[in-house]
């Protein structure tokens, strides 16, 4: 009777282990199909946009001002999943990595990018010293270098600025500027860029700009922005991060009256909370918002 009743035993166990690697691995295939993430992080006023490929590779642009980045990575990352593979820091402004240094010590990263400009601040230095006593590869951004995201699949980031040594540039000035591609698909990324870079990229890169989605630059800044910069990205969605009733005044009128012009539809972090959007390398879907 006690081997009839261990055997038994041993047989439920085996179902419930069959059973259980059968609904985790049906979870697994639905997570990992052939849709790229680029979800706009709600961080208040800052930046921070978190992208996973096709294959799973994970790219965290920016990390907005403080810990709340944390919060939200929370919220899309599983429990278990404690590494990113890249950080890109766009510059060195509090509002874009401030929340990076808690990033850095909570997770496992294996590079981080960033555009080579020096800041003055205590957090910039958090930064690197973060960096360095992490074992981090750091590697300068410059025009013309693609991060390969997913090689199958074809998604990478394609650098257009900075084109030149940038270390004792203004901050804004020297932000990365980088356009996201999967497929017939794109996403134009631009930091903090002023009209002045805008202007130049627009000279350099004409139609090429010509993208789904924009991140706004300066956070919907009228520093940023400029009427011609948004007919050549020419972008479907128009994507504005930044904190509710915030005391820069920011999205700017004259801005969303361009966003207007253009016929593109504004998304704010303020509002919408974090937005999330979803590629299929055809085309491009707006997925659930997190309003709170």
């Amino acid at each position: 009777m006690k081997t009839s009743i261990s055997k038994l035993q041993w047989s439920v166990l085996g179902i419930l282990f069959v059973s259980t690697f059968f609904i985790w691995s049906i979870a697994f295939s639905l997570e990992r199909d052939d849709s790229l993430l680029v979800a706009f992080l709600d961080v208040g006023q800052g930046d921070a946009i978190f992208i996973q490929a096709p294959n799973g590779t994970q790219l965290l642009i920016d990390g907005g001002p403080n810990k709340t980045i944390l919060r939200e990575l929370s919220e899309i990352l599983p429990y278990h999943d404690r590494s990113i593979d890249v950080v890109m820091a766009t510059h060195p402004d509090k509002d874009h990595i401030g929340g990076l240094v808690s990033v850095l010590e909570r997770y496992e990263v294996d590079m981080v990018i960033e555009p080579g400009v020096r800041a003055d601040t205590n957090v910039y230095r958090s930064f690197q010293n973060d960096i360095e006593s992490f074992g981090i590869e750091k590697v300068i951004a410059k025009r013309g270098m693609l991060l390969v995201l997913d090689k199958k699949n074809g998604v990478y980031v394609h650098i257009l600025f900075p084109n030149q040594d940038v270390e004792e540039w203004d901050s804004n000035d020297a932000s990365i500027v980088a356009k996201l591609i999967y497929g017939d698909t794109s996403f134009l990324l631009t930091g903090d860029s002023p009209k002045g870079i805008e202007k130049y990229i627009t000279f350099l890169d004409g139609s090429y700009l010509d993208s789904d989605v924009l991140k706004l630059g300066h956070h919907g800044s009228k520093t940023s922005s400029s009427i011609e910069f948004l007919r050549a990205a020419s972008p479907e969605y128009s994507i504005i991060s930044a904190g509710k009733d915030n005391r820069y005044g920011h999205p700017h009128s004259e801005v969303m009256e361009n966003i207007k012009m253009i016929n593109s539809i504004p998304l704010a972090t303020y509002d919408e909370g974090t937005i999330r959007i979803t590629s299929d390398g055809k085309e491009v879907s707006l997925q659930s918002t997190t309003s709170q």
